[in-house]
């Protein structure tokens, strides 16, 4: 074999040359490695928050009693004889309720009666006798005196007559008490005496209660800033017309649900009770199928609108222990936990928050669960007009 030096020489370039490439190839191995172990940032869908307009509602805790409870008791004494309703029955006004066993009434009328049939022959038999004496006088067979005598007896009869026709009424009216009507429309309570119970005017409990519920009444209260509150974005110069122009509230059931129709405020006490610092206030709903009844308790719901709130999606908040939080991406683009107080939309998607953030903080609005105090991420700005939850 002939060594050939430019052969030699040709074959050491393409060692080096192979050799460059080789440690070329592990130099951007070990880089992308040592990429891969130390990744960049997260992107996280963030939020600026800003003042926006929208509807808000305040609960109040209502009971509810009808438009009128009426106390059914007894005028005479006696023994019920029968019970004509059952509880919770709907009556109508007039229709018999009950029926006093008080034999005594039905003997004075008919003494009352008789007192007024002999009331009635002694006025007769006197009138014939002034009819007789008329003549007589007129041809002065007797003297006027007699006359008179008799016109007086006539008259002195009459009076007893009224007298007696008077007791007979008021008899007959004590017999009407032994049956018991309804005074009104309106549903029946509770009976607390059976059949023969003994019962008087002056028994303690009543007999049941009436309760006129065609439309109901929600007594609530509210405190002195939210009376002002109120009043202040009603329309109107005076108190009674700002009563008037007063938003339609809604009636909260206790179970959750909204009760329809919806009712108006009537009225707000004229003072602030001083040992709770509160208004007594009455919403009046219409109950034309009787679902609410005296007794019920509910809320009643007060919507409201404000200009200037500062709103969140609740998907952007988490809780802790009963505390509300949420994270603002702060210097460098690490996020910090911050604690809320919140109002809660009727939407039920978004909160309005009443502190713990001000107008431009950006929060994490996505994703939070996975992230921790310090953390940084890759902010993607979401425009807020985007978001259907706070729609």
């Amino acid at each position: 074999m002939n060594f050939n030096p430019e052969n030699m020489k040709n074959l050491l370039s393409l060692i080096t040359a192979s050799l460059a490439g080789i440690l070329f190839l592990a130099s951007c191995g070990g880089e992308k490695k040592e990429n891969q172990g130390q990744p960049g940032p997260q992107a996280y869908k963030v939020l600026q928050v800003e003042q926006r307009p929208t509807s808000l509602y305040n609960d109040f805790p209502a009971s509810i009693q009808g438009e009128q409870n009426i106390e059914i008791r007894p005028k005479v004494d006696g023994f019920i004889k029968k019970i004509f309703v059952d509880e919770g029955q709907a009556v109508k006004k007039g229709q018999l309720l009950f029926t006093i066993d008080a034999p005594q009434y039905e003997q004075d009328v008919r003494n009352a009666a008789a007192a007024v049939s002999s009331a009635e022959a002694a006025v007769n038999t006197a009138q014939l006798q002034v009819n007789k004496t008329i003549p007589l006088v007129k041809k002065e067979i007797i003297s006027n005196f007699e006359l008179e005598s008799a016109q007086n007896s006539l008259k002195s009869y009459t009076a007893a007559l009224a007298q007696s026709r008077a007791t007979l009424a008021n008899a007959k009216t004590n017999l009407g008490y032994t049956r018991i009507v309804s005074p009104v429309n309106g549903v029946v309570g509770a009976l607390p005496y059976k059949l023969g119970s003994l019962v008087s005017s002056t028994t303690t409990e009543p007999l049941t209660t009436i309760s006129n519920i065609g439309k109901v009444y929600a007594y609530f209260s509210i405190n002195e800033k939210t009376q002002l509150t109120f009043l202040r974005e009603a329309q109107g110069k005076t108190f009674a017309e700002k009563l008037k122009n007063l938003p339609e509230v809604s009636l909260i059931l206790s179970d959750g649900s909204e009760y329809e129709p919806k009712g108006i405020i009537e009225t707000v006490s004229g003072q602030v009770d001083t040992q709770t610092g509160s208004f007594n206030v009455r919403a009046t709903f219409q109950n034309p199928q009787g679902l609410l009844r005296s007794g019920n308790s509910a809320s009643v719901r007060i919507p409201s609108r404000t200009t200037s709130a500062l709103l969140i999606p609740q998907s952007a908040t988490y809780e802790i222990q009963g505390k509300l939080f949420a994270y603002v991406v702060g210097d460098s683009s690490a996020v910090k936990s911050v604690e809320l107080k919140v109002q809660a939309t009727p939407s039920g998607q978004a909160y309005v928050v009443q502190s713990g953030l001000k107008a431009k903080d950006i929060i994490v609005i996505e994703g939070i669960t996975g992230l921790a105090e310090g953390t940084k991420i890759k902010p993607v700005f979401v425009n807020a007009d985007s978001l259907k939850t706070l729609k």
